[in-house]
């Protein structure tokens, strides 16, 4: 599904560009235009999918995509031996402000818990 008004669709449908790190049928990768870290890499869906609360049983094969694609990039970013963190944001407390499913790969510098 495809929602021609939310920015993440028109990335993956390459209607505005990005820099496209990694992509297969159903996930798209590329660099986060305002880095909170060193690395800092979006990995959404193709489908538009608004946040994680809108996960059916179907997803499945989509969320290990995403969770590879993060793997392979964190070794091709330098930053599977030091480490790395993967996070989604599920609504407007918890820091999400583009609703279209998506996971932050963030690395390359020391994190501090909770983030913030």
């Amino acid at each position: 599904m495809y929602d021609s008004s939310c920015i993440f669709c028109k990335i993956a449908a390459r209607e505005i560009p990005a820099e496209i790190l990694r992509e297969s049928d159903r996930v798209v990768a590329f660099r986060d235009l305002d880095p909170k870290a060193p690395t800092h890499i979006l990995l959404i869906p193709k489908d538009h999918i608004a946040s994680l609360e809108d996960l059916t049983d179907e997803h499945g094969a989509m969320l290990a995509d995403i969770v590879q694609a993060a793997a392979h990039l964190a070794r091709t970013e330098g930053i599977d031996q030091t480490g790395w963190r993967l996070v989604s944001n599920v609504g407007p407390d918890a820091g999400q402000s583009v609703f279209h499913l998506h996971f932050h790969l963030l690395g390359g510098r020391k994190m501090a818990w909770p983030p913030g």
